[in-house]
């Protein structure tokens, strides 16, 4: 009784403008049709209001000056016998008002704009899928209390084992770090025991330039044979005045390139002779 008095009464959706028709009884199944109703003279002419109270919907049909309430029809649940769609249009509902002693008809209602048809049909179909929700929660937090708690703490003596990375694997071994590159792309290191890379050889000194700078060739005459030509590319300034004869080798010793080098200290030549 407390928990039905801390109930509160929520409006659900108004119209302004209904019409109500007394409607013949219906003698098969094929459903109401509003074609058999007198349309064009309606019995009662008005507002209506749709509310809730706690699960329960109601429809309201009030005067539209004074409020004075002229039928009401309290709704369990939709689609069913307390409101029901015609057969023939969609503006039309047949639904079951009551008295406060028990009882109870059958009355027509219609709109004259189909919006507010459509208003009232969305207004009722909202309110009971939140009911349906509501006892679908309802009835999971009960099956959840009879159930069976978890014990999920741990027994006396009781322990577990944790594999955390970067920690002494089971061989004695311990883990490789990864090498951040850029990009935040994780590398691995390089395996062990490679091969390291041999450093470059540094360039000749300017000595050993020095020691292998061929000499200038000496103008002959111009009677010398073509032998003689190619052995004063490769001899000596002072030896140019000595008789070349014919079997002397055309390329020359090499050996004898740096010692004809004026004012230069004689050095061990880096070179192999041919």
């Amino acid at each position: 009784m407390a928990a039905a008095e801390l109930e509160y009464e929520s409006v659900l959706c108004v119209k302004p403008d209904v019409n109500v028709y007394r409607i013949p009884p219906r003698t098969s199944n094929r459903g109401y049709r509003a074609s058999d109703w007198k349309l064009d003279h309606p019995d009662w002419t008005g507002r209506l209001r749709v509310t809730s109270k706690g699960k329960t919907a109601y429809i309201k049909l009030e005067d539209k000056v004074s409020g004075e309430l002229f039928a009401q029809a309290p709704i369990d649940q939709y689609p069913g016998i307390a409101v029901e769609t015609v057969a023939d249009s969609s503006r039309y509902f047949v639904i079951r008002i009551q008295d406060g002693t028990g009882r109870s008809a059958f009355i027509g209602i219609g709109f004259t704009d189909r919006g507010d048809a459509f208003d009232f049909n969305v207004s009722l179909q909202d309110h009971f899928k939140w009911v349906k929700q509501e006892t679908e929660i309802s009835k999971e937090s009960q099956e959840a209390d009879t159930r069976p708690k978890l014990d999920l703490g741990f027994k006396e003596g009781q322990t577990i084992k944790l594999n955390i990375g970067n920690m002494t694997s089971k061989k004695g071994g311990a883990a490789k770090p990864r090498v951040s590159g850029s990009g935040g792309l994780s590398l691995l290191p390089p395996p062990p025991g490679g091969k390291t890379a041999v450093p470059p050889i540094p360039p000749p000194s300017s000595t050993a330039i020095a020691n292998h700078v061929t000499p200038p060739p000496v103008q002959k005459s111009s009677n010398a044979s073509s032998a003689d030509i190619l052995l004063d590319l490769d001899a000596p300034a002072a030896a140019s005045k000595a008789p070349v004869s014919a079997t002397t080798d055309l390329w020359g010793d090499f050996s004898t390139a740096s010692s004809a080098v004026p004012n230069q200290a004689p050095q061990q030549s880096n070179w192999v002779q041919f």
